[in-house]
């Protein structure tokens, strides 16, 4: 079993803020995603840009750098590369936390290796003294709740357009992400329907983006359904209630961009409460200590559900805040 002061679970911009802010004040930490290096970032569209300015995503005080006033994804992908290489920090990629037992000063955390090209196959322990969560909410998308939703064809996470070229694709949802990936799979020759529960496009759709859509619908190149939902998800049909009556019709794909959730399954199995009304974890306001004294919450885990307040630009800032918290503990 190796032996560390920190394990940080999640190696997100937040996860690498809090590493090397540790780091920074000679406190040593592992960091363990289930994925890569800012899983999260990589899972995002291929062609994504960023509704914010480089310097408001740096991390370490390492400059980023972009070609455009706003950074792409590839752009973020190779920052944060270069930052964790910079700071040398110790990253455990492809490897799950399963369960985190013991008390503060004496945490064990138990990891399952979770990708079969392990060169052991077998389980990982590390033990530490302090636990610090920043595992973001990406990995975690909200379900639809229907039959069917388990087909191959649903997929959460849209990538690109071109597998979409002359298919029946059906997109749920009206905020950004569902609104890109409409305009993208109609831009590359998709058949593509809209449906969403709402009245219309999501006020908040970036401001570029909004009217196009708008202009698609209104022109008919791409049906919208509103104030509907989806019933069931057939091999080769989606079934939808409209405020007009039941719809079926011919499918292909079914992108359910309906958002993702923080995984309080597992928060709440290791001593994280959540507060009824705001539904946001209780945490020190200057520490981020949890209620389970030694196991910090960084990033958007800090916000619960309201998972549209924190970004990596506010959440970078939770790595020094915890730092300087568990350092002055470890001295």
């Amino acid at each position: 079993m190796e032996s560390f002061d920190v394990v940080i679970v999640g190696a997100g911009p937040t996860g690498l803020a809090c590493g090397i802010e540790l780091k920074r004040r000679g406190v040593r930490a592992v960091l363990i995603d289930k994925g890569c290096v800012v899983n999260s970032l990589y899972n995002y569209p291929t062609n994504m840009v960023f509704f914010t300015t480089p310097e408001l995503l740096e991390i370490g005080d390492i400059p980023m750098t972009s070609l455009n006033e706003k950074p792409v994804r590839a752009e973020a992908l190779k920052y944060y590369r270069r930052v964790a290489d910079h700071y040398k920090l110790d990253i455990r990629q492809y490897v799950r936390v399963d369960k985190i037992s013991g008390d503060d000063g004496a945490f064990v955390t138990h990891a399952v290796v979770s990708n079969s090209n392990d060169a052991h196959g077998c389980p990982r322990q590390y033990a530490s003294k302090k636990v610090i969560l920043s595992m973001g909410y990406y990995d975690v998308p909200n379900r639809l709740n229907v039959p069917g939703e388990d087909f191959p064809k649903v997929i959460h996470y849209y990538k690109e357009a071109h597998p979409y070229y002359n298919h029946d694709v059906l997109v749920v949802g009206a905020k950004n992400s569902a609104a890109i990936a409409a305009l993208e799979l109609w831009w590359t020759g998709a058949r593509v329907t809209l449906v969403h529960r709402g009245d219309a496009i999501h006020q908040n759709v970036k401001y570029w983006i909004k009217p196009n859509i708008e202009n698609r619908i209104k022109n008919g190149e791409i049906p919208a359904y509103f104030r509907s939902t989806v019933l069931e998800i057939g091999e080769t049909f989606v079934r939808i209630q409209t405020p007009d009556g039941e719809k079926q019709i011919r499918n292909d794909f079914v992108f359910a961009m309906t958002g993702y959730r923080p995984d309080t399954k597992f928060l709440e199995a290791h001593g994280i409460r959540f507060d009824a009304e705001s539904e946001r974890p209780y945490t020190h306001p200057e520490t981020l200590e949890s209620d389970r004294k030694g196991m910090y919450l960084a990033g958007v885990l800090v916000a619960g559900m309201h998972t549209n307040e924190i970004f990596i630009e506010n959440g970078r800032f939770h790595g020094g805040k915890i730092a300087e918290a568990i350092a002055g503990e470890l001295r």
